[in-house]
């Protein structure tokens, strides 16, 4: 087996860049949310990225990312989409219900345009509105958004090295 270790010069080429990122937060539990969006967006301008090209927009909960992120890459501006929300169960609607449709969205939005859409939407299991829990979910989600910000700076290196390579294909 073979790695490609032609990723490391592309990464550094990703950091300097003018990439245009969106992130996608949804309103509900903001205050847990906008951990994982201050985190992800910090991560990458620690590792170079303009933080003037990263652009926050806002939704009301995690059913309407999905609907937001096609929007966002049908305008062609944005090299990658980062979705962040939380869904729990004890409302109106089944969280698993609500989670699968949001996942099966962004998955079909990323196939279908190309572009990377990375996934900060989770559901915990006996969520409680309790300071532990809320605590808790603030650090994992903080958490969150850094492991997605290392994932995107990846993610570019290989978009952009798929790109490389078809441009000397043709």
């Amino acid at each position: 087996m073979q790695k490609n270790k032609n990723t490391t010069g592309v990464l550094s080429q990703v950091k300097s860049s003018s990439r245009k990122i969106a992130v996608i937060q949804a309103n509900w539990h903001i205050d847990i949310v906008s951990q994982a969006t201050k985190s992800f967006s910090d991560g990458l301008a620690a590792a170079g990225l303009n933080r003037d090209n990263i652009v926050i927009f806002d939704v009301p909960g995690s059913l309407e990312i999905p609907l937001l992120a096609q929007k966002i890459t049908e305008t062609g501006a944005y090299d990658l989409v980062m979705a962040t929300g939380l869904i729990v169960d004890g409302g109106i609607y089944r969280h698993d219900f609500v989670a699968a449709t949001v996942l099966e969205g962004m998955m079909r939005v990323q196939l279908d345009s190309g572009v990377p859409i990375l996934s900060v939407v989770l559901t915990p299991h006996n969520f409680q509105e309790v300071p532990a829990h809320m605590d808790f979910y603030r650090d994992h989600f903080a958490l969150k958004g850094q492991e997605a910000a290392n994932a995107a700076l990846q993610t570019l290196a290989n978009v952009s090295l798929f790109e490389e390579q078809k441009k000397m294909a043709s």
